[in-house]
């Protein structure tokens, strides 16, 4: 008997692996009873065989390279899913009991939602709080009044519209209810990546936080962008100097502007031609040159060779007499056109200074 490794859909969006031990090869969407914490639950089968064990490795809810402990125990009958069917209409009500606990013990947090574990052997509460919040007398008052086992689980606000779901600007289920497997982090340089705007009453979901999809589509305008120069860049074209206004990634064109003003279109395929028309090089160096054009004057260079010369000389005599030896030793190794370029440093002292000065005594 081969034993396969399914994902197991519950109430909320959560989701848990189990192994399955029946000959019968599970079909999806079917309702299971699983092992749970002190007891049984019920479920739907999400994803089985190659793809449960892809997402089993790689999702936030994977049990990584370890194998899942618990089994499916058996496929749920029709009596089985009117009972769970009938504890999902509780949770509304279990919901605004535990409110009227919350305001009676004045603590600061907001109950998400409720879900009983089909034996009603456990509660578990979701809420979300800004700060941690000392719940231990709120769970001897729900365990007195439910009498069973009390789980509060603090959640984050992505993970509250996660759990309960909803439908975002786009007209469509929020990504992270529907086929996103997990909730990555992000933040306000995908936006700037993306070129979209910075407001955050623009690219906020319902929850309040950056939306989800930033994160999703942020790979593909990356690995976009690697192919077009940058912006701000000066390209030597064929019509000379011109500088990168901006880039159309999704219909491959850049946007050049030459240096009395004119701007072009020019599609991404022509320019990289004329690059290479212009120099064999330009294209493969396109991400390496700076962002202006430098010239170099090669009356600097040799100002500067002279320079490092006359460094040398110094150096290489330590032993001389007195300064001006070395002077005329640094003048001769200049010769006749850099000897005038020389200037005098002069040290300043204190002879005579009291006496130019204002109000210096006289003698």
């Amino acid at each position: 008997m081969a034993t396969q490794l399914i994902e197991v859909a519950f109430k909320g969006n959560r989701k848990e692996f189990f192994l399955w031990d029946t000959e019968e090869p599970p079909r999806l969407h079917a309702s299971v009873i699983v092992e749970a914490d002190r007891g049984e639950d019920l479920g739907r089968i999400h994803s089985v065989g190659e793809l449960a064990a892809h997402r089993c490795g790689g999702c936030s809810h994977g049990c990584g390279t370890a194998r899942p402990e618990r089994k499916v125990l058996r496929n749920a009958s029709t009596e089985d899913e009117r009972r769970a069917a009938e504890l999902r209409g509780q949770d509304e009500d279990t919901r605004r009991k535990v409110m009227e606990k919350v305001k009676q013990h004045n603590l600061i947090m907001k109950v998400s939602d409720s879900e009983w574990q089909w034996d009603r052997r456990k509660l578990t509460i979701y809420f979300t709080a800004e700060r941690r919040v000392d719940f231990r007398a709120l769970v001897r008052d729900l365990a007195a009044a439910f009498r069973t086992r009390i789980e509060l689980k603090q959640i984050g606000v992505r993970d509250e519209a996660k759990r309960l779901g909803g439908i975002g600007r786009c007209g469509r289920e929020y990504c992270s209810a529907s086929w996103l497997p997990e909730l990555r982090p992000v933040n306000l340089q995908v936006a700037k990546d993306q070129r979209l705007s910075l407001n955050p009453s623009q690219i906020s979901g319902a929850c309040g936080r950056l939306m989800c999809c930033l994160r999703y589509e942020h790979e593909f305008y990356a690995q976009a962008r690697k192919r077009f120069p940058k912006e701000g860049r000066v390209l030597v074209t064929t019509l000379g100097e011109e500088k990168v206004v901006s880039n159309d990634i999704f219909n491959d064109r850049v946007t050049l502007r030459a240096a009395d003003g004119e701007t072009r279109v020019v599609p991404l395929g022509e320019l990289k031609a004329e690059l290479e028309r212009r120099s064999p090089f330009a294209a493969d160096r396109a991400d390496d040159e700076p962002d202006t054009v430098d010239t170099v004057d090669e009356s600097d260079i040799a100002v500067d060779t002279v320079l490092d010369e006359t460094i040398d000389a110094d150096a290489a005599s330590p032993d001389a007499d007195s300064d001006g030896a070395t002077a005329a030793q640094a003048d001769a190794a200049k010769g006749d056109d850099a000897a005038p370029d020389r200037r005098s440093h002069r040290r300043r002292g204190r002879r005579g200074g009291r006496r130019s000065r204002p109000g210096g005594d006289a003698k």
